[in-house]
């Protein structure tokens, strides 16, 4: 086993990023193309507006749960190797996914898509960490980090166009041949790397892992439907106490959240490999760049879910015209990358991260105050393009910071759990962001609608809009043009709601910056050191 950087050619190490960056592709653009097509699935499928949320989090929560296992998996068994399983996956389940008959068959797919995306991202960080150094590591770092930011607003515009021209089917179907390109260049321009210290998995550990995050999502996501105390909205089969049964879940989160901790601390205590490398965490920059990334990723991307379903239910665009008016989120993410890559080196990491949440609250607040029932598209325009480029710009840079002084025989499980990080906060953004929106859309409806509407008539006008996830507005609007207007406005209200509390999630990222360092790397300055490279 060969074991310097130096070693391996130049060439083939930017081509390697090239792939490790369409992979990286691969797994964002997936979790926001799905964006614009939901509305053509609701009509479809017939889901609700909680399968709707589900389509999202059943991917999202998966990904999360796993991202620490596998980083660990992928540090003893092969970083190339477990890219390429989890590319294979990927792929596979979208295929499914593309050929769901049903909801549950398409949040099942969604399911086994978070295991692949799972595979796939700590892999390319690893593989990234350990074939970079220097100035050229923080290069590397910020291309992975823009490709996420940019492709983050690509996909919507390539949903929109497949699902347009084609169907919303496709939108998944087209993740096979992209899967087909990058294991064939992983194959032949991606080395093989692993641990030197090969560490046995936690078993319990991982269990716990999942356990905490399975549970929390589900508590926030299906609070609005069983009841945040009682069970206002009726509750599961099986549930027979008047309580409902979210609480139990958040107290069970509670349990897992304390003996995850504890498992860890005592398996450390005793030399023994644990989910999460907890003496990281005496790493100020670690530490301290993990709850920033977790509180922004909170507001970057849950923002990301009701925009899409307010422009084609309340503007009535198409699903392209939604993907056009997105791709000036894309422009303001490739404008920020340039401007990364340039700055590289020159400004201190963390003051980049800074200015780009900076800019990404200001973009959500223009955004926020020209949401309305007839707004103009430059306007929104003008607020993704600012929200982008401070996408980019955080996205790009947040990495090198939270990595800069964790030892690279660390940097899979310490990348895990980075990832991890953004992950959890971009699962509980889709279901804090969403409860929010429908939570404020039931109750703004019910305020705007027409006073002649009582009773069980009224509320069934509430249940259809907020359960289709808007896209009855329409077809409301055939039966009572007033009820159809209360409907758009309270739309409106509601996703102002959302983008408004995204900004402030991005206020408290902003805030918890102020703790961090430089983030230069300690290692960055030294001899290249031993990262376990395999010809």
């Amino acid at each position: 086993m060969e074991s310097s950087v130096e070693k391996i050619p130049d060439r083939r190490r930017w081509l390697g990023l090239v792939v490790i960056s369409i992979a990286v592709a691969l797994i964002i653009v997936d979790s926001t193309i799905v964006n614009v097509a939901i509305p053509s699935v609701v009509d479809e499928l017939d889901i609700t507006s909680t399968q709707v949320q589900w389509v999202q989090e059943s991917y999202t929560l998966v990904f999360a749960s796993l991202l620490l296992v596998f980083g660990t998996l992928a540090d003893r068994f092969g970083r190339r190797r477990m890219l390429l399983i989890g590319v294979a996956l990927f792929a596979l389940s979208s295929v499914a996914a593309a050929l769901a008959p049903s909801g549950e068959f398409l949040i099942a797919s969604r399911v086994i898509q978070g295991l692949g995306g799972a595979m796939i991202l700590p892999a390319t960080l690893s593989l990234l960490n350990a074939t970079f150094v220097g100035r050229e590591r923080g290069i590397a770092f910020a291309v992975w980090g823009s490709t996420i930011g940019g492709m983050a607003a690509v996909g919507p515009l390539l949903g929109g166009w497949l699902t347009t021209d084609f169907s919303w089917r496709w939108a998944f179907g087209i993740n096979l041949p992209l899967g087909i390109l990058i294991v064939i260049g992983a194959l032949l321009v991606v080395r093989e790397s692993k641990a030197d210290e090969l560490r046995r998995v936690d078993a319990v550990g991982a269990l716990l892992s999942v356990l905490l995050f399975t549970s929390l999502v589900f508590g926030l996501i299906e609070g609005r439907s069983y009841g945040w105390w009682a069970t206002d909205r009726g509750a599961p089969d099986f549930w027979s106490l008047e309580v409902s049964p979210i609480p139990f879940v958040f107290a069970l989160t509670a349990l897992a959240l304390v003996a995850f901790i504890a498992w860890g601390v005592h398996r450390q205590r005793q030399g023994r490999s644990t989910m999460i490398a907890f003496s990281l965490f005496r790493i100020g920059s670690f530490r301290n760049g993990n709850i920033a990334a977790m509180i922004v990723s909170l507001g970057e991307f849950g923002i990301i879910l009701s925009l899409p379903l307010w422009l084609q239910n309340v503007l009535g665009y198409d699903a392209l015209q939604t993907g056009l008016l997105l791709l000036a989120l894309a422009g303001g993410s490739f404008i920020a990358s340039g401007f990364a890559g340039a700055s590289s080196g020159k400004l201190p990491a963390v003051w980049v991260v800074r200015g780009g949440i900076l800019a990404e609250i200001v973009g959500l607040v223009v955004i926020g105050l020209v949401i309305a029932v007839d707004t103009p598209w430059w306007q929104t325009a003008i607020g993704l393009l600012i929200y982008g480029f401070g996408v980019g710009l955080a996205t790009a840079q947040l990495t090198g910071v939270v990595l800069a002084d964790v030892p690279v025989a660390q940097s899979g499980q310490a990348s895990g759990t980075q990832s991890t990080s953004r992950q959890v906060g971009s699962a509980l953004g889709i279901a804090i962001l969403g409860t929010v929106l429908f939570s404020s859309l039931a109750t703004q409806l019910d305020d705007t609608l027409p006073e002649q509407l009582t009773g069980g008539t009224r509320q069934q006008v509430i249940d259809l809009v907020v359960d289709s996830a808007g896209s009855a507005i329409p077809a409301l609007d055939e039966r009572s043009t007033e009820a159809g207007d209360a409907a758009r406005e309270a739309f409106s209200s509601a996703t102002r709601a959302s983008a408004f509390t995204a900004a402030g999630f991005l206020t408290v990222g902003l805030l918890a910056t102020l703790s961090l360092g430089g983030g230069r790397r300690r290692d960055d300055e030294a001899a290249p050191q031993a990262v376990g490279i395999e010809r």
